[in-house]
C-alpha cells in the first residue's frame, strides 16, 4: 500500500512557532550587567520576529543574502536568528572583537547586505564603514529614543523597523539544506574561513543538545557563551525548542553570573574552560547563593580536574562536549554512566575530561591516521586525528572549494586535533596538530602539562608551548598566571611537574604573567607559541 509521502524539510523557524503557539506565555528575559531586566513571552517575541523579516525584505534582502549582526547577547541579538533564517537569509554574526582589518576582510568576503549593530559599536563601524563593498544598510538595534548620532549612511533603527511592519507575515518552505547562517573561523593562520550552515544540520545539533544534555522541558538558561561564538553552539534553537527561558547577559563577569543563577533559578548554561574558571575561583562578594544544582556544559580542552572539582563542590555539574565550527558547535559528548559517579573525584575528573562519544543525531566521530585514514588501535595510547562524520558537520567553506575540498578528504570532515581513542569508544582530545610538542622524537602533549599545572595549588591559568632547544629540538615552555596569594617561583612549578609526570615532559621554562585570550575566553596558543620560539633556544 502506497501512501503520500508527508516529509517536511527541518527548518529552525518551526521551533520558534512550535514555543509560540503551545506555550507563548513562556518568557524570554534579557539582562545587562548592571541588573536591568527586558522581559517578554515566545508571542511577543514571534510577532516581532516577523515583523523583522517583513522589514528585511522591504530593505531589498532577498534569499540566500547574508545579514550581518555585530553584537552582544541580547533579546534583539536573539530575535534576528529566527528572522534572518526564517525568511531563508543567512545569518552572520561577527565577532564584535576583531580588528577592523579583519572585520572588513570578513565582510567583504561574506558579502553582507546588512548589518545589525549594538550601538555601542558604532564608532568601531565607522572606523572601517567605508571599506565595505556590498554593505547596503546598517540597522542600529536600538530604540528610536537611544539612536546615537552617526554620519554613516542609510542607518535604520530597530525598533522603528519593527513598529512599522506587521505580523502578518508566514515563512516559506525551502530545502533543508539551505543555508541558514555562517560563522568564521579564528584564522589563526592565513585569513579566516566562512563556515556555512544549514537547517537540516542547526535542526539536528539543536535537537543532539537538548538529547546530550538530558534537558528538560521549559528550561532556564543563561547566556553566558556569546551568540556569535558558533551561532551560540545552536542553543538559540535548543532552548526555543523546549520552549526555554532564555536569560541574555550581555557582559560575563562571575557578579552578574551568579545574581542571574540565583534571581532567574537558573539551569543550564555553556561556556569555556576559562569560564568555569572564573567562577570556581570568584571572590566571596561576587558570590550568590542558590540551593539548586547548576548543569554547565563546556567544550574545547579537557577542562583541569582541579576545576571540576571545585565546581562540583560549589554546586554545578559538569559535562564535557568537544567540536569545532565546522561541526555546528559540539557534535560529541562525554556521556556519563551512572557507576562513574562512585569513583574518586580525580577518577571522575578524569572521565569527565575525555570529550567522548558523538552527539545522538551524528553519523560517527573517529581517530585515524590522516594519510592512509586507518583508525588507530582503541588502546588509549596511540594517537591519531579526530574526525568527524554525518548529520552536524558544515555544507562548506564559503567560497573556497580547494579548503572545502582539503577538509573533507577520504568522506571524513579533517580537524586538525590529535587525540588517542579509549578502549570503551570514547576520544580523548591531546593537543592540535601544530602544538603537540616534539621533543628528542617523543611526542608531548601540551594539554597533559596543562592538566598537571593546574592543580597546583598557586596556579589559576596555565598554557604550554613549545620553546627551541637546541639539543631536544624543542622542549615544554609553560605560561602561568599565579592566583593573588600565589608565590610560586620557577623552580618550584618545574619540581611540581616532574613530580607529578614523566620527567621528559616536565617544562624547563616558565613564564609567569596574563594570558592572551579571544573574546570567547579561550587561550591564544599562537601568540604563546610566538612568544616561546622569541625567548631562543634553550
Amino acid at each position: 500500500m502506497h501512501g503520500l509521502i508527508m516529509d517536511r524539510p527541518l527548518l529552525i523557524s518551526s521551533f520558534l512557532e512550535y514555543a509560540s503557539s503551545i506555550y507563548g506565555a513562556q518568557e524570554i528575559v534579557s539582562r545587562t550587567t548592571a541588573g536591568d531586566i527586558h522581559r517578554y513571552t515566545y508571542r511577543q517575541a514571534d510577532d516581532r520576529i516577523r515583523r523583522l523579516s517583513k522589514a528585511l525584505i522591504a530593505l531589498g534582502v532577498d534569499q540566500g543574502d547574508r545579514i550581518a549582526t555585530l553584537a552582544w547577547n541580547d533579546h534583539r541579538h536573539y530575535e534576528l536568528y529566527f528572522a534572518t533564517s526564517g525568511m531563508g537569509a543567512v545569518c552572520h554574526t561577527l565577532n564584535p572583537r576583531l580588528h577592523p582589518s579583519q572585520l572588513t576582510y570578513i565582510m567583504n568576503n561574506a558579502s553582507d547586505r546588512i548589518l545589525f549593530v549594538d550601538p555601542t559599536f558604532m564608532e568601531l563601524l565607522a572606523s572601517f564603514n567605508a571599506t565595505l563593498d556590498s554593505l547596503k544598510a546598517v540597522v542600529v538595534m536600538a530604540d528610536a529614543a537611544d539612536m546615537p548620532e552617526t554620519s554613516l549612511p542609510n542607518v535604520h533603527c530597530y525598533e522603528t523597523l519593527v513598529a512599522d511592519n506587521d505580523g502578518d507575515f508566514t515563512w516559506p518552505e525551502f530545502d533543508e539544506r539551505t543555508a541558514s547562517s555562517l560563522c568564521y573561523t579564528s584564522g589563526t593562520t592565513g585569513n579566516p574561513k566562512g563556515v556555512v550552515y544549514h537547517h537540516r544540520g542547526a535542526y539536528l545539533n539543536a535537537v543532539s543538545n537538548q538529547l546530550a544534555q538530558a534537558i528538560p522541558p521549559h528550561p532556564v538558561y543563561l547566556w553566558t557563551l556569546p551568540m556569535f561564538h558558533c551561532n551560540g553552539w545552536c542553543f538559540p534553537w535548543t532552548i526555543t525548542a523546549l520552549a526555554g527561558t532564555h536569560v541574555c547577559l550581555r557582559r560575563v563577569e562571575a557578579g552578574p553570573v551568579f545574581d542571574a543563577i540565583a534571581d532567574h533559578n537558573v539551569g543550564h548554561f555553556c561556556g569555556a574552560p576559562i569560564v568555569l574558571n572564573m567562577l570556581a575561583n570568584a571572590p566571596d562578594d561576587a558570590r550568590r547563593a542558590f540551593s539548586h544544582t547548576v548543569e554547565a556544559m563546556t567544550a574545547g580542552a579537557s577542562p583541569p580536574a582541579a576545576v571540576i572539582e571545585a565546581m562540583e563542590n560549589q554546586g554545578f555539574h559538569v559535562t564535557h562536549v568537544y567540536g569545532l565550527t565546522e561541526t555546528y558547535g559540539p557534535d560529541t559528548v562525554c556521556a556519563w554512566h551512572e557507576e562513574w559517579d562512585e569513583l574518586p573525584v580525580i577518577e571522575r575528573a578524569a572521565l569527565k575530561a575525555r570529550q567522548g562519544v558523538a552527539y545522538p543525531l551524528q553519523e560517527g566521530i573517529m581517530v585515524a591516521d590522516p594519510d592512509t585514514m586507518t583508525p588507530v588501535p582503541k588502546d588509549g595510547e596511540t594517537m591519531g586525528e579526530i574526525m568527524h562524520r554525518g548529520n552536524i558537520v558544515m555544507k562548506g567553506y564559503l567560497k573556497n572549494k580547494t579548503a572545502t575540498g582539503e577538509a573533507f578528504s577520504g568522506g571524513w570532515f579533517h580537524s586538525g586535533d590529535l587525540g588517542v581513542w579509549h578502549e570503551d569508544g570514547y576520544v580523548e582530545l591531546k593537543d592540535r596538530s601544530k602544538d603537540i610538542i616534539i621533543s628528542g622524537g617523543e611526542n608531548i602533549s601540551s594539554i597533559e602539562i596543562e592538566s598537571v599545572l593546574y592543580r597546583h595549588p598557586a596556579v589559576l591559568e596555565a598554557a604550554v608551548a613549545a620553546r627551541p632547544d637546541d639539543k631536544w629540538g624543542e622542549t615544554p615552555c609553560a605560561f602561568v598566571t599565579l592566583r593573588a596569594d600565589g608565590g610560586a617561583k620557577e623552580a618550584e612549578i618545574i619540581a611540581y611537574c616532574r613530580d607529578n609526570m614523566a620527567h621528559f615532559k616536565a617544562p624547563k621554562t616558565v613564564v609567569f604573567g596574563p594570558l592572551p585570550k579571544t573574546s570567547t575566553g579561550k587561550i591564544q596558543k599562537f601568540v604563546l607559541r610566538e612568544h616561546a620560539r622569541s625567548l631562543g633556544s634553550l
